[in-house]
């Protein structure tokens, strides 16, 4: 618009690299390590000879991701099976197989990588109902195959960081519900048919085992479990593995800030973009604001989210770049799919006022905060990144006297190009 006046900003003091020390334990070699896992646990030893067994794979990229996938195959056709791929992600890549096989691809599963093929289906089998009403659903092509290995990520959820959260139950509820079961388990209460709809889909799927993975906060594999093929079993691992990953839950260490600018948001990182156990869950269900961040300005859209950008409602400001990455029809194919009848998802999906470039949407979004004269502004690349991050000068004196903290760089300011980026 021609003459527009420019919207009002406050430039953003120097800014100083820092390190937060965390747990970097980790399992060297996946791929060696998970078929190793599987041989020992006999769990596949009387599968057939050419028998059709899918693997589960999730949206959200877990650390290792292609090597868990290619040595579980590896263990398959040791044993004489014939691996294949099943896109296990409720209603994410615009709920289309299509959508969700791109989604894989832009995560680095491909046939060559994992050296089995993607098969893909939106089309579900109903298994019956579970005392909440919610009804089993189950991906068609797992229905027919021979066999189907569950491999889930057990962490916090960005609702959920104790009890019952993300795991193989929710893989088995939610991923091989696809998006009808999806649906169906949030319209009756997301984690009543977590603990109940397995029970009914166990009983009629043809589980082989399950793959519990829990990562450190340097998204590495830390654990890796195999779980035999019964409702407790599941059950029982991701209770007990939630506790271990709860140890490497990594957060901001600042209680207060007037500003998180956050490189990258996505479904790739976290359900709802960034998680709510990183930047507080009150941005979405209210009460206490803890931890206390006035601004949040995400910058951009992770490429396998492939525009799926729920959780934008849950900040304050944006770019257009992040705007052009959008696709309104994945988000809300996703956000309704969520929509639970008590829970307010539509806080989710609500765009923030996007500016042209990182710069502007920054300074724009620190002249909001009303901070006073030394702001307390914080930068990290994602809420599932938080090894090194780049503070204001305001938050030295918090490093000093944390002993998990560090300066790699003293404040200088952000390398903006000459259009106002940072990428």
């Amino acid at each position: 618009m021609e003459n527009a006046v420019p919207l009002p900003r406050r430039a953003l003091p120097p800014m100083a690299r820092v390190a937060q020390s965390l747990k970097s334990n980790h399992i060297p070699d996946v791929r060696a390590d998970v078929r190793r896992k599987i041989d020992e646990s006999g769990l596949l030893r009387d599968l057939r000879r050419g028998a059709r067994v899918g693997i589960t794979a999730g949206s959200r990229g877990m650390g290792g991701f292609v090597d868990l996938l290619a040595g579980i195959a590896d263990a398959v056709r040791k044993q004489g099976g014939e691996p294949f791929i099943l896109p296990a992600m409720g209603s994410h890549g615009g709920a289309t197989a299509e959508g969700q096989t791109e989604i894989l691809r832009r995560l680095g599963v491909t046939d060559d990588a994992v050296q089995a093929p993607i098969r893909a289906t939106m089309e579900t089998r109903a298994l019956g109902a579970c005392p909440t009403g919610a009804v089993a659903h189950l991906d068609e092509i797992s229905a027919q195959a021979d066999g189907v290995i569950v491999l889930g990520r057990v962490k916090t959820h960005p609702e959920r960081a104790t009890g019952l959260a993300s795991g193989l139950l929710k893989m088995v509820t939610v991923g091989l519900g696809k998006q009808t079961g999806a649906q169906d388990a949030h319209s009756h209460g997301l984690w009543d048919s977590v603990e109940q709809v397995p029970a009914v889909t166990m009983a009629h799927a043809p589980i082989l085992c399950g793959i519990a993975v829990v990562e450190n906060a340097r998204r590495q594999p830390v654990v890796i479990e195999v779980v035999p093929p019964k409702y407790d079993a599941f059950r029982e691992a991701d209770i007990r593995l939630l506790e271990v990953a709860h140890q490497h839950l990594a957060t901001i260490p600042f209680d207060h800030l007037d500003l998180l600018i956050v490189d990258q948001l996505g479904k790739s990182i976290s359900g709802t973009g960034m998680d709510l156990n990183v930047i507080g869950s009150w941005r979405m269900k209210g009460g206490e604001h803890k931890p206390d961040i006035r601004r949040i300005a995400p910058l951009s859209l992770t490429h396998p989210s492939l525009g799926n950008g729920l959780g934008i409602g849950l900040a304050d400001f944006t770019t257009r770049r992040f705007m052009d990455e959008y696709d309104p029809q994945a988000t809300y194919m996703n956000l309704l799919t969520a929509a639970e009848p008590d829970a307010m998802n539509t806080r989710e999906g609500p765009l923030p006022l996007a500016l042209p470039s990182d710069r502007e949407a920054a300074e724009v979004a620190l002249y909001s905060a009303i901070a006073g004269p030394n702001p307390r502004v914080c930068r990290i690349e994602s809420t599932a990144a938080l090894g090194e991050m780049w503070i204001s000068e305001s938050l030295l004196p918090e490093v000093e006297r944390n002993r998990s903290l560090s300066v790699l760089e003293s404040p200088v300011p952000l390398p903006f190009d000459a259009a106002g980026n940072l990428f």
